[in-house]
């Protein structure tokens, strides 16, 4: 008797308790049809809740109300392979035809639609939206094209600090880090924070240390050193010193968009002495915000967004921008969309810019693209500059910028993909 009422106690606590009543822990899709329903209800759910001495006009409002949530999750759920949509950007900025060669153009494509083909493949063969837009960005992370990862920008003292943020719009669980230097694909790191700890963002030595812990793959930091990459920050140093004030959020200077030349600095010692795939195809006309983005829907429904940057050429102070913070650079949100930012960071900030088209969306009721370009036309009164990637749970898109250029593209259920890169 007395291990009875120790039982009793115990089914009396869980029902009582929130935290042990999770909604995905009984779902409807673990009773099919009518007659499992209905054998859960009467031999299992009904003589448990009595057994905890539930009122009977308590326990029948509780079922109505677990019933009708359980049902319309179902329904929002279903498995639709045709609604699964990726959409991802390379980074925007001063990108135009007059100033890019079709060598270098033709090498933004090929990766871009790698990034494209990689994400749709896990798509494709049931993955989840987060595991999409994780694998798409190690790939532009792995490529010197662009400023995240292997392509990373240097700060003002020659160092590479990247930053990355994730965000999952079913549970909107989110992960960042910011500031790190020895994390192969700092995307791996964001997901790590979401996935394995208790926080949303961590930085500097102790996101490296966590990154360790959870054994990510940690390479030397001259494994980031590009030639094109350190010539832009020769630049900006001489630029800055010509004009006797920070040069990292001023207008570009004549300086800043001449020709890359060869670089006189020598490899960094630990450097590998292979050759890099489209390290000589670097665009680095003027301001570019290479941050690399991309967000999805899968065939749940389930949104995600996901970002990576090296930052500002020159940025100093430990600066740290947009894209590894929730609802500024990266947000998702399965009753709105999923958006990635790349831009001038400060102003995105401020603006809120990846929360701010979710909360249109919900607060004005108004659709994905209206909501997105509301958003960027803020950014420009503010005298930002940049775009932002976005997609909701139907598979609609919006790729709006202010900028001369934006890297982007995007690929549908059925394998159409389309890459653009000029405002034109």
């Amino acid at each position: 008797m007395q291990a009875w009422h120790s039982t009793k106690s115990k089914i009396s606590r869980w029902l009582y308790d929130k935290s042990s009543f999770q909604r995905d822990t009984l779902s409807i899709e673990h009773v099919r049809g009518i007659g499992g329903w209905l054998r859960f209800l009467f031999c299992v759910l009904l003589p448990t809740l009595r057994i905890a001495f539930l009122p009977m006009k308590n326990l029948l409002l509780f079922l109505l109300l677990w019933g009708a949530t359980t049902a319309s999750e179902a329904q929002t759920t279903a498995p639709d392979p045709n609604r699964m949509t990726l959409v991802i950007h390379g980074g925007a900025g001063t990108i135009t035809r007059a100033n890019m060669s079709p060598e270098k153009e033709q090498a933004y494509r090929t990766v871009l639609n790698q990034a494209l083909q990689t994400g749709y493949a896990v798509l494709k063969k049931g993955g989840t939206s987060l595991d999409a837009v994780q694998a798409t960005i190690q790939v532009m992370e792995d490529s010197p094209l662009f400023n995240a990862g292997k392509g990373a920008v240097f700060t003002h003292e020659g160092r590479n600090e990247m930053d990355a943020a994730m965000m999952d719009g079913r549970t909107l669980k989110a992960g960042a880090v910011a500031g790190i230097t020895v994390v192969r694909n700092p995307i791996t790191a964001a997901r790590a924070v979401m996935d394995q700890s208790e926080h949303v963002m961590l930085a500097g030595v102790g996101a490296e240390q966590f990154a360790r812990e959870k054994g990510l793959t940690i390479v030397e930091p001259s494994y980031f050193y590009t030639e094109a990459r350190h010539q832009q920050l020769e630049k900006a140093l001489a630029a800055e010193k010509s004009a006797g004030t920070p040069d990292q959020l001023n207008a570009p200077t004549k300086a800043e968009v001449s020709p890359v030349k060869k670089a006189k600095t020598k490899l960094k010692p630990g450097k590998a002495q292979g050759a890099v795939p489209y390290e000589d195809q670097i665009f680095t006309e003027g301001r570019k915000y290479g941050t690399v983005g991309a967000v999805a829907v899968d065939q749940y429904g389930n949104l995600a967004a996901a970002t990576s940057t090296g930052g500002m050429t020159n940025k100093r102070y430990g600066r740290i921008g947009d894209a590894p913070i929730i609802g500024a650079g990266t947000y998702a949100d399965n009753t709105t969309c999923a958006v990635s930012c790349t831009g001038w960071g400060e102003f995105f900030i401020r603006a809120t810019v990846a929360r701010d088209v979710a909360a249109r969306m919900e607060y004005q009721q108004i659709p994905l693209s209206q909501a997105a370009q509301a958003t960027i036309d803020k950014v420009g009164k503010m005298g930002g500059d940049g775009g932002l990637i976005a997609v909701d749970r139907q598979g609609n898109i919006t790729m709006p910028f202010n900028s001369e250029g934006m890297y982007r593209g995007y690929i549908k259920a059925d394998g159409n993909s389309q890459i653009l890169i000029y405002k034109d």
